[in-house]
């Protein structure tokens, strides 16, 4: 009864259905009519339906064909990967790396993302990489480092005009005449004619300088011109009182030390014969030009107690032996992959406070001299690649918060910023946080430690 309905329902049987079957279809259909009484359709009539068919099949064939082809195309681009993702090495690791010469390596693991450190021994500097990463390629980025002997006398340590000689893991001076100690850096002792008690009419005598708070004293130069005496004095002394015959030396540290020029010396003035000198605080040597002072870096010229564990961080006036430790945590470890920086393993599936845990904890340490002006820069933190939709930066607790604050320079850095000077000696901690977020779900946290020490003296 179905099959002798509307047109429209014959043709939706049509269209589901095989060549071999539209005939027996129709033959169906002309047999169910003649039963009930009615007509079979004329040849004309079976031959349109036939053709209407055959259309009907021929696209839904083609349609079929072309899916068959896309199907093809997406399984060849699977296997082109496939195969090309083999030639990489079956062990997935980079090539092993080897410590330099006179140096040592850092980091053991092969893997992609992670990286290699390199550090000399003592007397030899890095030239070459220092940070080597194994890319996803499973080649090292950079070129490798070799450790090459340090001119120890690079950094001028000889003052006053000394000169030095490069020795292995040292260095001599030959101090200029007046100048002796390690880095000619002392005055040598100076004996001079003092004044005692001139109005008494007592005789010069010869003294230590350090053994009498009296002036030194001179005979002038003096010449008849028309019988008149005229006399003179050499250059730093001065004709005090009436006595002529007598020049005293003229204290230059009390006269000029703090006049409307400025300070003779950046440090202490020392009186002399005829003179002065200035002298610099422990940690500091004169510079050529004999005012200023110039800093002693203890780390570069091997005048430090560090032991080889620890890392020796040169600052004014001093040094300090810095041991880097990484965290205790209850439920993540860390492993060291440099001296100053600490990642955490791989937290286990079932463990859910460990990713809560900061990813890397880096320690950075800075030197910098009392009263510094403020604001200013101090510090920046970049994240180096972004995974997330969104980087934060914040500064977490301390007793210096009080005196740095963090703003972001753009979207992927954050600077630490020095709000307001600080006097010294002072060492100030202070640690900025980078946190990774995706839809604001927290993906990684980043802290950065940095200690910063602040010198007793503004120079």
């Amino acid at each position: 009864m179905i099959l002798a309905g509307s047109p429209q329902l014959r043709v939706v049987f049509i269209r589901k259905m095989k060549r071999p079957y539209i005939a027996l279809l129709i033959i169906c259909i002309c047999q169910a009519r003649d039963s009930h009484g009615q007509e079979c359709p004329g040849t004309q009539e079976l031959q349109s339906s036939l053709r209407q068919a055959h259309k009907l099949l021929s696209a839904h064939e083609a349609s079929y064909l072309q899916s068959l082809r896309s199907l093809r195309k997406k399984l060849s681009s699977l296997q082109s990967g496939a195969t090309h993702g083999s030639a990489r090495p079956s062990n997935g690791t980079c090539t092993k790396l080897e410590a330099p010469i006179n140096g040592r390596k850092l980091g053991k693991v092969l893997l992609p993302g992670h990286e290699v450190h390199f550090l000399c021994d003592l007397g030899y500097e890095l030239v070459g990489s220092e940070t080597r990463q194994c890319k996803e390629s499973l080649t090292w980025s950079g070129q490798q480092p070799v450790c090459k002997e340090l001119n120890e006398c690079a950094s001028s340590p000889c003052a006053n005009a000394g000169t030095c000689t490069d020795e292995v893991n040292g260095f001599t001076c030959a101090c200029a005449k007046g100048w002796a100690g390690p880095t000619c850096q002392s005055p040598t002792p100076t004996f001079f004619l003092t004044m005692t008690n001139i109005s008494a009419g007592a005789a010069a005598t010869t003294s230590d300088p350090a053994a009498s708070p009296s002036r030194s004293v001179r005979p002038s130069k003096c010449s008849q011109v028309q019988s008149t005496t005229h006399c003179t004095c050499e250059a730093g002394y001065t004709i005090s009182g009436q006595d002529t015959s007598i020049c005293t030396d003229i204290d230059e540290c009390e006269v000029f030390h703090n006049g409307q020029a400025g300070r003779l010396c950046l440090h202490a003035c020392v009186n002399t014969p005829g003179g002065y000198r200035c002298t610099c605080p422990s940690g500091y040597n004169v510079t050529h030009d004999g005012r200023s002072c110039k800093d002693i870096d203890e780390c570069a010229t091997r005048q430090n107690n560090c032991t080889r564990d620890q890392l020796c961080v040169n600052t004014y006036g001093s040094f300090q032996c810095v041991k880097v430790e990484c965290p205790r945590f209850r439920d993540a470890t860390y492993v060291k992959t440099s001296p100053t920086r600490c990642e955490r393993n791989p937290c286990p599936v079932d463990n859910k406070a460990c990713p809560q845990a900061p990813n890397a904890i880096s320690h950075h340490h800075m030197s910098v001299v009392s009263n510094l002006s403020a604001p200013r820069v101090m510090f920046r933190v970049s994240a180096v690649r972004v995974m997330g939709d969104a980087l934060r930066f914040a500064l977490l607790g301390g007793r210096a918060r009080r005196h740095f604050a963090v703003q972001r320079s753009d979207r992927q850095t954050g600077e630490l910023l020095l709000v307001s000077p600080v006097q010294g000696p002072a060492v100030l901690d202070v640690e900025v946080e980078m946190s990774e977020l995706e839809r604001r779900a927290l993906l990684g946290r980043y802290i950065t430690k940095i200690t910063v020490f602040v010198s007793q003296y503004e120079f």
